[in-house]
């Protein structure tokens, strides 16, 4: 195979994203088709990268027999139909998370996905992030000895909109959700988790059954434990770190801001702001988790974020959930 061939399924932001960087900045890839329930949107997605063909319906780009896999950037509600649509076909898949907020729902996928033999990848795209992926290896490494404490700060600039929050299964499932993955992917299996959190940002967000502010606290089985603080709102940016601490020192991956440039005046020492916005925060990211799918396909060997990765955080969202309507810790049963 020299080239994978790839249709894009949704057309919105992240798909505009990952659009851009299949037509133009990944190796071994062409970008066939597109398609969006908004089919003025497939269009103009298609006329601005150069896809040779856009359709309404997501079938159309299944069903053509030269394409090697998917990329689904659709709504939630939609992923695990289009996943195993395309499992039928014969595709390999990169779906962005969650692949659903239905346990049940998930393993009908993961069924059709190992029935069919084909390769199922989970955009978790934070695994990617180079500072993410240094912690990581300093940690496998044993540069910081055992692991003892994980601490996670996730923050947005602002809230979205109270209609996407309606539908998005809530904080710990739509915004916790790439933490806890994190957690997973830097200190191993979770076995335990305690959240509490309110209403601090935006009322409606309250009234709409959901909650903007949060601390989770974890226990992992290996006995290190760690904790996860999200914010819909914080004003100077999006604040993105993770500290790891073992029993021989410890590791910081701080803020990526505008310019490192500090001016030190009779005021203070001055620096730029974080970064506003998570496509400008994790644009590297983005790229190397889809050059590592279409490296895959190209090699055939395992994807690095399984369907199994993209399971068990929503199980850890749904524990979360649990945890902070009893107000108790909650066990995770995997």
């Amino acid at each position: 195979m020299e080239k994978v061939r790839v249709g894009l399924i949704g057309a919105g932001r992240i798909g505009r994203l990952h659009a851009e960087h299949l037509a133009y900045r990944l190796k071994n890839v062409e970008l066939v088709s597109v398609s969006d329930v908004y089919l003025e949107g497939a269009k103009r997605c298609a006329e601005e990268f150069g896809i040779g063909k856009y359709f309404k319906d997501y079938r159309e780009v299944i069903g053509d027999e030269g394409i090697d896999a998917v990329v689904i950037c659709s709504s939630t509600d939609t992923h695990a139909e289009i996943i195993e649509a395309a499992a039928r076909a014969g595709k390999h898949i990169f779906c962005e998370k969650p692949i659903a907020l239905d346990v049940e729902r998930i393993d009908s996928a993961l069924r059709a996905v190992d029935d069919a033999g084909v390769k199922l990848q989970i955009g978790f795209n934070r695994r990617f992030d180079p500072n993410f992926r240094r912690i990581k290896s300093l940690i496998e490494s044993g540069k910081i000895g055992d692991p003892h404490i994980l601490r996670i700060t996730s923050r947005d600039p602002e809230p979205p909109p109270i209609e996407y929050v309606k539908v998005s299964g809530g904080i710990f499932l739509d915004m916790t959700i790439h933490d806890f993955d994190m957690a997973r992917y830097l200190f191993g299996e979770v076995e335990e988790i305690f959240a509490t959190g309110e209403v601090l940002v935006d009322s409606r967000i309250g009234e709409s059954g959901d909650i903007d502010t949060a601390l989770v606290f974890l226990k992992f089985k290996n006995g290190a434990i760690g904790s996860i603080d999200n914010s819909r709102k914080a004003v100077y940016g999006y604040d993105q770190r993770v500290e790891v601490f073992g029993s021989k020192g410890a590791a910081l991956a701080s803020n990526n801001l505008y310019d490192n440039v500090s001016l030190i005046d009779e005021a203070g020492n001055h620096s730029a702001k974080p970064l506003h916005f998570f496509m400008d925060r994790y644009v590297e990211s983005y790229l190397n988790e889809m050059q590592e799918f279409i490296n895959a396909i190209m090699g055939d060997f395992p994807v690095p974020v399984t369907g199994t990765d993209g399971k068990i955080p929503v199980l850890m969202g749904l524990a979360a959930k649990k945890s902070l309507s009893e107000k108790r810790p909650v066990k995770l049963e995997l």
